[in-house]
């Protein structure tokens, strides 16, 4: 799961940072709402963690940008202002839930979990491009009616490529989403590269029309027709 912190108090921001990496998640940091709205442009985030008191663009202002744009991705507010005026005027502009400086660890870890849960979508049972087929209740792989015989990160590398299919996918995105690494570093980046190749063999190599292509310099794409 990959989070943003919105958060100009740097002691604060870092420290959030390094308790929700150590739990699994993905954490980008921006320090104003300029900075917030940059990464939402460029990335995808699946829940926003907003701190009301931003230099320039105040954290309620970002925030009704934010849902005239997105209406669905979660924000946890987390401000020092503490009154139920406060609270009812955050919660009125979007915001999913509420939490008051200072707080414990905990707790935030609580309200994070439970906001991804209350928004994950179910998955998709049945992602299907042209001949390709990927069963992700039963993990099962079919192209052109013969089973694919895919290992445990070859099915999590095609489902991802399947979720983006038609659009470019960087081997910094895999190594974020599929191994859990925010740094980016050539030896992860060739460790992916072999396991794209194998997921050809099996995928693309045994028929007549590749699926998986190569955006020199930049990652990768799933679609039928050359990019």
């Amino acid at each position: 799961m990959r989070i943003l912190i919105i958060e100009d108090e740097q002691k604060v921001a870092c420290a959030l940072r390094d308790g929700l990496l150590r739990h699994g998640f993905s954490v980008a940091l921006a320090g104003t709402g300029e900075d917030g709205y940059f990464l939402l442009a460029s990335e995808r985030f699946d829940l926003l963690i907003l701190d009301l008191m931003l230099p320039a663009c105040s954290g309620l202002e970002f925030l009704d940008t934010l849902r005239r744009r997105d209406a669905a991705t979660p924000v946890l507010i987390l401000t020092a202002r503490d009154t139920i005026a406060d609270r009812v005027i955050g919660l009125d502009a979007g915001a999913d839930d509420y939490l008051v400086k200072p707080f414990a660890f905990a707790e935030l870890l609580a309200r994070v979990r439970a906001l991804l849960r209350r928004g994950r979508p179910e998955p998709t049972p049945l992602v299907r491009l042209g001949d390709l087929e990927l069963d992700v209740a039963s993990r099962r792989v079919v192209r052109a009616g013969r089973a694919l015989n895919l290992t445990l990160r070859e099915f999590d590398l095609l489902a991802h490529l399947l979720r983006h299919q038609g659009q470019v996918v960087s081997r910094e995105m895999i190594a974020r989403d599929l191994w859990r690494e925010t740094a980016r570093a050539t030896p992860l980046d060739n460790v992916i590269d072999v396991h794209i190749a194998r997921l050809r063999r099996k995928v693309d190599d045994p028929f007549p029309t590749p699926l998986i292509h190569t955006v020199r310099g930049v990652g990768f794409i799933l679609q039928m027709e050359e990019p």
